[in-house]
């Protein structure tokens, strides 16, 4: 690897192991093996090197859970059994790369001060939306419509967010697979939300 790639390797290891905030310039430059000033050469900054890092680990975590969901599918399967699958999966993923969970919500609140992470991380929710609504719908992602991708992918966004927090705060409590499908079905049940 050259100097580029050892720093983002480098990062990536600090992300996961400090988080976004106590990661230091030399943390990266003696997990990369490369020196501090090798940051500003190749990256301009600690902020945009961790970004870069951070947007690789999530894209690479992303096709990683496309794949594991994509290998769910059942056509046999029953809609609300491939939901529970689809949320075992997620689940799963999120206690297996919890650090790279905590560097995500760090950088969300880095974002407010980094116009460039905020664009990064706009592209990966949109394209995480048209993703989850493909695979929840059973439609292509390039067949799929804006509506299905604003009611179905963002709803289902909303609820991985909320649920990732409290398998990070809380995982004693927090709902598991099987919790999830059956609040939804209670909540629109309740609600007459059923048409």
């Amino acid at each position: 690897m050259g100097n580029r790639e050892d720093l983002l390797a480098g990062a990536r290891r600090c992300l996961e192991e400090k988080g976004w905030g106590r990661t230091t310039v030399r943390d990266i430059a003696t997990a990369s093996g490369v020196s501090m000033a090798a940051i500003g050469y190749h990256f301009g900054s600690r902020e945009a090197l961790l970004n870069a890092a951070l947007i690789e680990a999530m894209d690479e975590w992303g096709h990683q859970v496309g794949a594991a969901l994509s290998a769910l599918d059942d056509a046999g399967q029953q809609p609300a059994d491939r939901f529970a699958a689809m949320w075992a999966q997620l689940i799963a993923s999120i206690n297996e790369h919890r650090t790279l969970w905590l560097a995500n919500l760090e950088a969300l609140v880095q974002a407010e001060h980094s116009p460039e992470l905020r664009e990064q991380l706009v592209a990966g929710q949109r394209e995480g939306r048209r993703g989850m609504a493909a695979q929840l719908t059973g439609v292509p992602e390039e067949e799929i419509t804006e509506g299905e991708v604003r009611a179905v992918g963002s709803v289902n966004l909303a609820l991985l967010l909320g649920v990732m927090a409290q398998w990070l705060n809380d995982p004693e409590a927090a709902p598991s697979a099987a919790d999830v499908v059956e609040g939804l079905r209670t909540i629109t049940t309740r609600f007459g939300l059923v048409r």
